[in-house]
């Protein structure tokens, strides 16, 4: 079973930080990291900076289309040019079908802001407790919101954004 979690930080730094760490850990066998992208909000900014993140498993990868309709739906900023405009309801819904409703998506939107950053994730096989308490440990702090994906809403996933199909 896959995780998605996001990692909001209060600087605009912080989700760059946690990724090195969080790449780290993967070495330490911590948590598998599949994918990951970092919003980068800086202050008097009218939109964030995104990046995907380099895919450490490529099998897993989501791909840049997951990662630019995701934060197309939540900053309405594209990711690697992923168009999004009127098609943002059919994304919705597209999302909701994989295990990212809502709630999950208002509270991001509601709390990654100008001056702070997120880390979004895919991991498997992750003690997040463990994985939280080592970036901690790091002093590496951030805010943790999590949705977890069944294997059936992983699949899903994959085959909703599967840039090879």
């Amino acid at each position: 079973m896959a995780t998605l979690t996001v990692w909001k930080f209060d600087t605009p730094e912080g989700a760059q930080r946690a990724e090195d760490a969080l790449l780290a850990l993967q070495k330490q066998e911590l948590v598998q990291v599949q994918d990951a992208a970092v919003v980068s909000w800086e202050e008097g900014r009218k939109k964030p900076r995104t990046r995907q993140g380099t895919s450490t498993t490529a099998v897993g990868a989501l791909g840049g289309t997951f990662w630019g309709l995701l934060f197309g739906l939540l900053f309405f900023v594209p990711l690697l040019g992923a168009a999004i405009g009127a098609a943002s309801g059919a994304i919705a819904g597209a999302l909701t079908d994989v295990g990212i409703n809502d709630d999950f998506i208002d509270s991001v939107r509601s709390k990654v802001t100008p001056g702070t950053s997120a880390l979004f994730v895919l991991t498997s096989g992750a003690v997040v407790d463990r994985v939280h308490d080592a970036l901690q440990g790091q002093g590496i702090h951030g805010e943790l919101l999590q949705t977890n994906l069944s294997a059936e809403e992983e699949a899903k996933l994959r085959a909703a954004f599967d840039e090879n199909a």
